[in-house]
Parts: C-alpha cells; sequence; structure tokens
C-alpha cells in the first residue's frame, strides 16, 4: 500500500508541475493568442503575435503583449477592451499555441519567414521550407539571433543521428545556407558525380586535357595505368564528325598522331600511346573533300553513308555496300541499280539474294561505276511516276489504299491486299475481279478462300500490269434506291409485306431465314407472324412455303424455319386483313347467336372458348346447352353438342370438344325454339287478360 501511495504522489506531484509550468507561460512572437467574449463574434478568435510583440484588436487596435504571462495577458486585454466594450465580466483571455516565427535564407528551394510549432528544430524549419537545393553546403551553416552568429554542422547531425550537434530555435531566428564552393557562379543544375566525370580536376598541372570531337571535353585527373580509352569514356566517347585517324596526343612537349581505328580494327595494345601527367589530347574534326579518280566508286542513294569510296581490288558488290553503311529502312533493295562505266545499267534484287531465292550473284564492281540504291515508294505519295508501269498492279475499289503498286513475280493477292490495307467494311469480298494483261477477267471469292482453308495453290495468278477491282456492297435499299443495280438478282434476296425495312438484300449461302429477317428489322406491330410466305424462284416449278413464326419462337424448333436461298421472296401479311384473304382450311367458322360472327384464323393450341371470345361472346339470346360443332376437317363429316352451361358449373377441360380448322360452330338463338315460342305466348294472353279485367273493373 505503502509503494502504491508513492506512486500518487509522484503523479500528482508531476500534475502539478506542469500546471504551474503552463501557468508561467509567457508571449512570445508567432503564438496564438485566443480571446472569448461571448455576444461579440469579432472578438471570440485567435490573434497571432507580430514581430513587434503585439496583438491587433477590433475597435481598439494594437496592443504590446510580448514577454506577458496569462494573467497579465488577461489585465492588459481586460484594460484595452474597457475603452470600446461595457460588459467584460465574461472575458476570457489566454495563449492558445505557442508557436515561433523563424527565418530560413539561402540556398533552399523556398526562402522566407515561416511559423513553427514552438518545440521544432533545424530539421523541422529546412522540412517548412522545402528542403535543401543541390549544391547546399552542410556543414557550415549560419543561425543568426539578434547580433550572435552560431555555425553548426548539419552534416554530422545526418551522419549520426546526434540532435545535440543542432541549436535549438527561439522566435525571430534566422537560418542561413550557404552553396557549395563546387557551385561556379552561374546557376546551373548541380551533379557533383557528375561534375566531377566530366572533367572535373583539383590539380590543373598534371590533369589530363581533352577538346575537340568528344562529347564531354573537359580536364581529367590523372592516374597511374589509365590509357586514351579510358580518357575517351570519360569525355563522353568522340562525336559523329571525329577523324579518329588523325587524333593528336602531346605528352612531354612531343606530339603525336594516333589512329584509333586502326587500334580498334586490331586490338592491338601496343597501339595506344603512353600517357603521362599534363597530357593534351585533340580530337580533329572530319575534313570534306570531294573524292574522285579512276579508283573510285560511287554509292548513292538510301545507304546510310553515301559518297564516292576507294575500290581495292578484290572489293566485292556487298563489301562496297557495307562500307557505305547498308540501305537504310528507306531503301527499295529490290530495285538496286548497277551504272556501269560504260553507261551499262545492271538491275540487282538485294531482298532475293539475302533470302536465298535466286541462284544470281552480286554484280561485279570496278573503278568508276556507282550503286545507286533508290527510296521505297510511298503509300502516301501520289506520284505514280515512281513505279514503271511494267512493275505495277493497279487495285481500285473498295480497299483501304487503293493505288499503283509495285509488283514482284513472288509476291500473291494476299499479299497485295495486305500490303493496301485490306478490304474496307464496305467491300464486297466474295467477287473479287481481277483483269490480267491477255484482256481475262477471272473473279475470286475471298471468303470461300479462308473458309476452305487459305490454300497458297487456290489463289489467281497474278503479273504485272494487271488490274484488281473490289466492288462495293450494296447500300441500305431504303436511303438509297439507285444502289440497287449495282446489285445481281441471282446475290439477292427479296423481303416485302409488313417489315420495317422491306426492300432487295445481299445474301449468302451462309445466311438463314432469321438473318433476312433481321437485316429487314423485323416485323413491324402490324405484322402477322403466324402466317408467312416464303416462294422459292431457285425451283423448276412453283413451290411456296409457310411459316408460323410464332410458333418457332415457343418451341424453338429450327426445323420450323424454311431453307431460302438467293432469288426468294419472303411476304409477311397484315394481321387486319380481308377475311377472303384467308383460306378455309385454316379459319374456323362462328355462326348464330354470337357478337360478331364470322371467319377466324384458328391454330392448334386454341379451343372452343378462345374461337367464341374471338367472335365478342354469345349474345343475350344464345342457347349455351345447345351449342354445334361441325367438324369437316377430318377424315369423314360429324357433328357433335357441347352444353357449355354444364361446363361452366364443372370447369371439367375434358368436356370441351376437339376444334380444328375449318370447322363450323353454331350458337343457336333461345327465342327461335318451338317451346320457348309458346312460352312468350302464354306469357302475352296472361297479360290480354289482366288487362281486359283492369278495363271491367275502370
Amino acid at each position: 500500500m505503502n509503494g502504491n501511495n508513492n506512486i500518487l504522489i509522484i503523479i500528482f506531484f508531476s500534475l502539478f508541475i506542469n500546471f504551474a509550468n503552463a501557468k508561467n507561460e509567457k508571449v512570445q512572437i508567432g503564438d496564438l493568442i485566443q480571446i472569448n467574449l461571448p455576444g461579440e463574434s469579432t472578438l471570440n478568435r485567435t490573434f497571432q503575435v507580430d514581430k513587434r510583440g503585439r496583438i491587433n484588436l477590433p475597435e481598439v487596435g494594437p496592443i504590446y503583449i510580448l514577454g506577458y504571462t496569462e494573467k497579465q495577458l488577461q489585465n492588459n486585454v481586460t484594460k484595452a477592451l474597457k475603452t470600446a466594450f461595457r460588459d467584460l465580466s465574461s472575458l476570457n483571455v489566454f495563449i492558445s499555441k505557442q508557436q515561433i516565427l523563424i527565418s530560413l535564407q539561402g540556398y533552399i528551394k523556398s526562402p522566407g519567414e515561416y511559423i513553427l510549432p514552438s518545440n521544432s528544430d533545424v530539421q523541422m524549419a529546412i522540412h517548412a521550407a522545402g528542403g535543401l537545393r543541390s549544391g547546399a553546403q552542410l556543414d557550415k551553416m549560419l543561425l543568426k539571433r539578434g547580433s550572435v552568429k552560431k555555425y553548426f554542422n548539419y552534416k554530422d547531425f545526418l551522419d549520426s543521428g546526434n540532435t545535440s550537434q543542432l541549436p535549438s530555435l527561439q522566435s525571430l531566428d534566422i537560418i542561413f545556407i550557404p552553396a557549395s564552393p563546387l557551385v561556379g557562379n552561374i546557376e546551373q543544375a548541380f551533379d557533383s558525380t557528375k561534375l566531377a566525370d566530366s572533367g572535373d580536376s583539383k590539380d590543373t598541372r598534371s590533369a589530363i586535357k581533352i577538346f575537340g570531337e568528344v562529347n564531354a571535353p573537359g580536364s581529367f585527373a590523372y592516374k597511374e595505368d589509365i590509357d586514351l580509352i579510358d580518357i575517351l569514356m570519360r569525355s563522353g566517347g568522340v562525336t559523329r564528325y571525329a577523324s579518329v585517324e588523325q587524333i593528336r596526343i602531346i605528352s612531354n612537349n612531343s606530339p603525336k598522331l594516333f589512329n584509333l581505328k586502326s587500334y580498334l580494327d586490331s586490338g592491338n595494345l601496343n597501339l595506344l600511346p603512353a600517357l603521362t601527367p599534363g597530357t593534351t589530347i585533340f580530337v580533329p574534326k572530319q575534313e570534306e573533300e570531294i573524292k574522285s579518280g579512276f579508283n573510285t566508286v560511287y554509292v548513292m542513294g538510301e545507304v546510310a553513308h553515301p559518297g564516292a569510296y576507294e575500290s581495292k581490288k578484290g572489293a566485292t558488290f556487298i563489301d562496297i555496300l557495307a562500307n557505305a553503311g547498308g540501305p537504310t529502312r528507306f531503301a527499295e533493295s529490290r530495285q538496286i541499280r548497277i551504272i556501269k562505266a560504260n553507261q551499262k545499267i545492271i538491275r540487282f534484287d538485294l531482298t532475293n539474294y539475302t533470302e536465298g531465292l535466286t541462284d544470281a550473284l552480286p554484280p561485279i564492281i570496278y573503278p568508276g561505276d556507282s550503286i545507286f540504291v533508290p527510296e521505297k515508294t510511298d503509300m502516301n505519295e501520289k506520284s505514280w511516276l515512281k513505279v514503271a508501269a511494267n512493275r505495277a498492279v493497279s487495285i481500285i475499289g473498295q480497299v483501304t489504299r487503293p493505288g499503283r503498286i509495285e509488283w514482284s513475280d513472288e509476291m500473291n493477292l494476299i499479299d497485295l491486299l495486305a500490303h493496301v490495307g485490306g478490304p474496307t467494311d464496305k467491300a464486297d469480298t466474295t467477287k473479287i475481279e481481277i483483269v490480267t494483261t491477255d484482256k481475262k477477267i477471272h473473279l475470286f471469292n475471298l471468303d470461300s478462300y479462308m473458309q476452305n482453308g487459305a490454300s497458297i495453290s487456290d489463289l489467281p495468278i497474278i503479273s504485272s500490269g494487271a488490274i484488281i477491282r473490289v466492288h462495293t456492297l450494296p447500300q441500305d435499299p431504303t436511303n438509297n434506291k439507285s444502289q440497287w443495280i449495282k446489285q445481281s438478282s441471282d446475290a439477292s434476296i427479296y423481303i416485302l409485306g409488313q417489315v420495317n425495312s422491306p426492300g432487295r438484300y445481299r445474301f449468302t449461302k451462309e445466311m438463314h431465314f432469321l438473318d433476312i429477317l433481321s437485316a429487314a428489322d423485323g416485323p413491324n406491330k402490324d405484322a402477322d407472324i403466324h402466317n408467312i410466305r416464303v416462294a422459292h424462284r431457285d425451283k423448276s416449278y412453283s413451290q411456296v412455303s409457310k411459316l408460323n413464326l410464332a410458333l418457332y419462337f415457343e418451341t424453338g424448333d429450327e426445323n420450323l424455319l424454311p431453307s431460302i436461298t438467293m432469288g426468294d421472296t419472303i411476304y409477311i401479311p397484315e394481321k387486319n386483313r380481308n377475311w377472303l384473304d384467308k383460306s378455309k382450311e385454316s379459319t374456323v367458322r362462328v355462326l348464330g347467336a354470337v357478337n360478331n360472327p364470322g371467319r377466324y384464323m384458328f391454330n392448334g393450341s386454341m379451343t372452343i372458348l378462345d374461337i367464341l371470345a374471338e367472335a365478342g361472346g354469345p349474345s343475350n339470346t344464345a342457347y349455351l346447352e345447345k351449342i354445334s360443332i361441325i367438324n369437316m376437317s377430318c377424315c369423314q363429316n360429324q357433328s357433335r353438342t357441347f352444353n357449355f352451361i354444364k361446363f361452366a358449373t364443372t370447369a371439367d377441360i375434358h368436356q370441351l370438344p376437339i376444334v380444328r380448322s375449318g370447322d363450323t360452330i353454331y350458337v343457336p338463338d333461345r327465342t327461335n325454339r318451338f317451346l320457348e315460342k309458346v312460352r312468350i305466348g302464354l306469357e302475352n294472353i296472361a297479360r290480354l287478360t289482366t288487362t281486359i279485367a283492369l278495363i271491367g273493373t275502370l
């Protein structure tokens, strides 16, 4: 128990000390002072202490409070507010938040003044200013406090994490971050590693200096065992204009020439010159001169390095082309021309040669010959003069880039279509026309070719000078009727009647009935889908198929759909058409005492109740006990009677008579029965007797 009491005493004492310290807090520059005065919105907020130690109160103006305790603060603010406000009994003034005002200057990303929490250190102040700039000197930062200056080593803190290396901060302190001595007078991105690699050398007398046609000339520190290749690499290597065969080296006041190309060709280390402290290296620029003479071969056109080359004995076509850097990606390597000194022109297909598709050897090159590598024909270039007529194939119609295309015999129709971007979405790929140089026309079905495995042997033979036309698919017939003339009738199908877009449509063997119905935007709201007719024109005799599309949608039986082909006609009739248009075999007659007697369409799913409902139901005088059904649709005529009243009391569906297409339903009229006439006569006699009796009484 004594131990617990001691702990409680210690805790209480600590809380008392903290409370006492809080009460002894004094106002600093940057602190937030909270003033609460109920009913005054302008005073119920915080006020920051400015650099002069003042807060600016509404209706009163600035008052000095720097160094005041909270008690002194309460008294002075109350005294100042009494000049403008009467009731200050509920006034409460206290230090809301202690802060410090710090100024950061020098090599920092965002120099300026910053308000920080009172417990902030140098690292927090630097972070608030966005951090240090590249090139800041970390080991000699300066803290100014009034007239007192104090240097501190921020790098030691970063290396050790020892916070005692950093000075504490107070309001109005100034932190100055100097720039590193390695940063020059001109502002630039600073990277110490890159600066050293680009030639920074402290000892200029022993440094190796390199300039001329190198990417990063400069002064590099001398090291033992360093060679010229190391120096060239540190200077970023030579430029494309460097004369690598004439590098000049001055070492120990003795100039020498060095052939870098010879060293790279042989790899002989003995060719490398010895470097000493203070060596100077100069890489000159290539001299432009016109080379000509009896031993010169000229390479022109789309090669990496066109120009005049000295032809040595035994040099082949491939040697000279390789020395010129080879063909560029824009080169037409199939049409290389060698212009001989005697003005004779030889053509050479480098592509075939490199692919091993020809036995022809490269031409022999002699001094004075010229090699010309032409540019590829640009697909966007409309100048057809770039391709000779005897080397071109013309492709027109619905392809992405129609035009004249340079042709090679190893190409085929698929290569050509791919080269022009392929058919467009409007192309009729079932009838591609090919007109050969012998004026023969060949039709090619690209769709069938692809579906049959795309065998190369099935492709038509094409040669230079041929014309290929890709036809356009017919447009929507509802939008442009004139386009029908571009579509042959043997490739068309007709759909008429109650569809949203009747007309003449393109049809193939791969399509079926639902495809063409969808193409016509389907039946409209007036369509009678129970009685669709299809007239087949591909037969040697007339044939019409009937289709109950509603039954197909109910059952999903594909066998109900008719087989259709090019030339057929599909007709969808209207629902409310004249009953004479309906065959007697597809209707049921309803006669007698019904509201709407007549002929009605019938299908196998209907009953006598459905038919009576179609006819508007029985009339008020209908004799429902003796409804007659005359069956004329089966193998022999027969008749039966149906008692509707009895069925209504039992609801036994087995009592319903079978009704078929072609039957007749007769509902007799109750007033036509003999007994009914007798009953009506007796009623009339009774009325007459009663009337006579009344007259006699009167």
